[in-house]
Order: structure tokens, then sequence, then C-alpha cells
């Protein structure tokens, strides 16, 4: 009787051992490979940017996840087993990543998208996990089994309040297009002549193959308080990589915060040391500061005397910022064969009106993007322009923003769900 009651319950022992052993390190392999999906998927998502060379750019993305050169490649099992690889009996495979419009993954099934209708990225990573007690009772005679893992990430609803954005300003051609504010229908290619605003009625010449100056200003975003950067350094990172991240309270007394700007803001004025002056005068000093950072993005190896000059310690932070991958699209090519990692594009917010005084306040509409370019000669925009002048082609909103808000947290009256703009990358579950 003792035999037959052992045989019975050897299996069933094995099996609640399994339950307190198995079945926690399947549940952690799982949560592992989760992970590395999930990372997976946002690291595509971030390099959609509506491109013929986004999807190439998006995998090569995802599969950096997995260069263990420096031991900090996603893993499982207990961190001992690189996701997409094999070692012994426990493999794991990768396949390869999914594009779509769609978040969902069965509206997603059949749906693959090119590089420059891509919103969405999905990783699928299955692989094998060990079993111990499991292992000794039948069907498992394996000593392991399969786990699968899904990681979907994608650009999200046009956002409300847009952080790390540059602090360039524009006035809409036409206030009454919500959609491009009249800039044209971004697959044209329309080129812009950007010019710094200013005051009197001198012509502003627009720069070779531009047919029109659009005039801009620069919103106020001085950290008075930071004690790291000096005002030429503040007004250079935003013009060379947007805004930067600060908890220091608005100098407008706008409730958004100093890194961000939010749709329906009336409080924007301009930055006070790009105060508008005369036309034909030349351009502030800080103007000039914001165009090194345009520049840096084309060059960051030889930029032009002026910025070291104003800019302090201009050679040690320039530094840290790299130059576009592509600086050479030029003027007669449209956005979507762009081949760059997005250096180039830029976010300008659109107000109403644009100010031409440091005390008038503007209200901003929307957000809109635009492509840098070189100059028709070949040569990139010069920040010591008498006018503060550079080239950009209109491309609406592909690439997503560094962050921001979809919600109206700040109490603008922010039309949730009712307008276009730039998104932001975010994981769906």
């Amino acid at each position: 009787m003792s035999i037959q009651l052992l045989i019975i319950m050897v299996p069933v022992l094995f099996g609640l051992m399994g339950f307190a052993l198995d079945l926690g390190r399947l549940y952690l392999v799982r949560g592992e490979l989760n992970q590395a999906a999930n990372a997976m998927a946002l690291a595509a998502a971030s390099q959609l940017i509506g491109t013929t060379v986004s999807l190439d750019n998006a995998t090569a993305a995802a599969n950096r996840m997995l260069d263990d050169t420096n031991g900090i490649a996603n893993k499982f099992y207990f961190g001992s087993l690189i996701s997409g690889g094999a070692s012994g009996t426990l493999t794991s495979t990768l396949n390869p990543a999914f594009f779509s419009t769609y978040a969902d993954a069965a509206a997603a099934a059949g749906n693959t998208a090119d590089g420059t209708s891509a919103t969405f990225a999905q990783i699928n990573i299955t692989a094998d996990a060990p079993l111990l007690f499991w292992g000794l009772l039948p069907g498992g005679e394996s000593r392991k089994t399969t786990i699968a893992a899904r990681g979907v990430a994608g650009v999200s609803a046009p956002l409300c309040t847009a952080c790390g954005i540059e602090p360039f300003a524009i006035a809409a051609i036409d206030a009454a297009d919500t959609v491009n504010f009249g800039f044209g229908d971004p697959a044209g290619g329309q080129l812009y002549t950007f010019a710094f605003e200013c005051v009197g009625n001198a012509v502003v010449p627009p720069l070779a193959g531009t047919a029109s100056v659009v005039r801009y200003g620069i919103l106020n975003r001085l950290d008075s308080a930071n004690s790291t950067l000096d005002e030429s350094q503040q007004l250079y990172r935003a013009g060379v990589n947007g805004l930067v991240g600060s908890t220091a309270a608005s100098p407008t007394g706008s409730t958004v915060p100093l890194a961000c700007m939010a749709i329906n803001d009336s409080l924007e004025v301009i930055w006070p040391s790009t105060s508008p002056n005369m036309c034909g005068t030349g351009i502030p000093i800080g103007v000039s500061e914001a165009l090194c950072g345009l520049y840096s993005r084309f060059d960051s190896a030889s930029p032009p005397g002026i910025c070291s000059a104003n800019v302090t310690g201009f050679s040690d932070i320039s530094l840290a910022y790299s130059q576009d991958t592509d600086i050479t699209t030029g003027m007669t090519d449209l956005y979507s064969v762009y081949t760059g990692n997005g250096r180039r594009v830029v976010t300008f917010a659109i107000v109403s009106p644009l100010a031409t005084d440091v005390v008038t306040p503007m209200t901003i509409l929307g957000f809109r993007q635009f492509l840098l370019e070189p100059n028709a000669d070949g040569t990139y925009p010069n920040p010591g322009d008498n006018f503060g002048r550079f080239v950009a082609q209109y491309i609406g909103n592909p690439m997503p923003v560094k962050q921001g808000w979809f919600d109206d947290r700040f109490q603008l009256s922010c039309p949730v769900g009712g307008f276009s703009g730039p998104g932001k990358v975010v994981l769906h579950q």
C-alpha cells in the first residue's frame, strides 16, 4: 500500500515542486523577454521618421539592443543568454521586425507599411526556458518549453505639450488652415527662407532656390537660475539639440515647464536678448548663437569663428553634439529620400501673432516640422548672416519629438484629439 501511494504521490510532488520552482522561473524568463521586446520596439519606433530608409534604420536600431560588445545586450534566463541567440540546448528566435500603421496586432495583420507611412513597430521573440521538476513528468522529456513575448511601440496621438523642441516660433501663413497653416502639402517639398523678425521696411531677400520668406522669433526659455550654462550656451544648445530639461519656473509666468511648449499657451514672449531690431542692421548676438546650433547639425568639426567668439566655452560644449549622418541631401530632394538620423529635422511652434518686441504676448497654435537644408551653393546656414537666414523644407509632422503630453494637463483648453501635429514614441501593452 505504501509503495502504491508513493508511486501516486511522486508525480504529484514533482508537479507541486514544479509550480514552486519551474513556474516562477518561466515567469521570470517571460518578463525578461518582454523587457527585451519592449526595448527593441521603442528603439525601432524612434526611427520611424517618414523616410524611405526609416524601416532599415528602425531595424538596425532594434538590433543594436542585442549588441553585447559592452555587455549591455538584452538577455534572459537570469541574464545569461542573449535574446535572439543560441547557447547549448536553450535557444531563442527573434522574428523580423514588423512595421505597420496600426498598433493593434490583429488590425496590423497584412498591413506591412513602408518607411514613409509606418508609425508602429512590433518585435516578436520566442525562447526556450528550462524545466527542472516538470521535466521529469510525461511530456517534459525535452527538459525545456517555449516562451513567447511581443513588444509594440509607435508614435502617439498629436501632442498638446511638446518638450525638447527648438524654441523658434513662426506665424501661420494661413491661420484658417489648421492642417498645414498655409505651408502647403508636406509631400510637395516646399522650400522657405527663414529670416529673423525685424522692424522697419527693409526687404529681406529670399535665399537662392526659395520663393518666399518666413519670419521667425525665438521664444523666451532663459533659465536665469542655471549656474552651469550661461545664456549664450543655453541659446546654442536650444539650436543644436532643442530645449534642455529644466525644473525652473517659466520666465513668462506660464504653468508650462521651461523645457516645453503647449498649444493655446498665450503667455509666450520673445527671448529678451533676441529682441527684434531694425531690419538690415544685423541680427542680435543671441540669434547668432542659436543659429550656431543649427549650423552644428551640418558641421560639428569646423564651425564659423563667430560661434567660438560668442558662445562661452564653445570648443568644449560643441563636442557633446554630433552632426547629421546625411548632410548631402539638398534643396532639390524631397524629404522622403533623406537618409539621415533626424538631426536636421526641427520642430517649430506656430504662433499668433509673431511679436516684434519682447512684451507682446503670443499664443501657440500648433507645432510643425521642417528639414534644414544646405544653401543652393552647398554651404550651410550662416550664423553671421545679416538677416539670420536659413533654408528649410516643410515636412508636416512625420518625426516623433523627444517628450511631451497629449492631454490638457496645463488647463489650456488644448483640443485633445482634434488637431494634427507630431507625437512621441509610446509603448503599447
